[in-house]
């Protein structure tokens, strides 16, 4: 896979854990008071994953030809942390 397309993809990804965010934040709203202050503590760890990610894709993206298949394995990686928080916060919320 080239640089751009992997970019696409990564792209691609963000947008999804956004979507999916938001989603938990207005499940949030909707809670009760006690269940509200978790909500908020789970979605901050969210964003730190998905703040984490997204210096990733910046990283890969500002990386010079060679360097960014050397950035890859580090992307890969805090993607997966960024989608097994999501899958576990909304396994405690549904």
């Amino acid at each position: 896979m080239n640089r751009s397309a992997y970019l696409e993809k990564l792209k691609a990804r963000l947008d999804k854990w956004n979507a999916e965010l938001d989603k938990l934040e207005a499940k949030g709203r909707e809670a009760r008071a006690d269940a509200k202050i978790k909500y908020a503590e789970q979605l901050a760890a969210l964003r730190q994953h998905r703040d984490a990610a997204a210096r990733k894709l910046q990283e890969i993206r500002s990386a010079g030809d060679d360097a960014w298949e050397h950035l890859k394995q580090g992307a890969e990686d805090a993607w997966a942390r960024l989608k097994e928080a999501v899958i576990k916060a909304k396994s405690r919320f549904d």
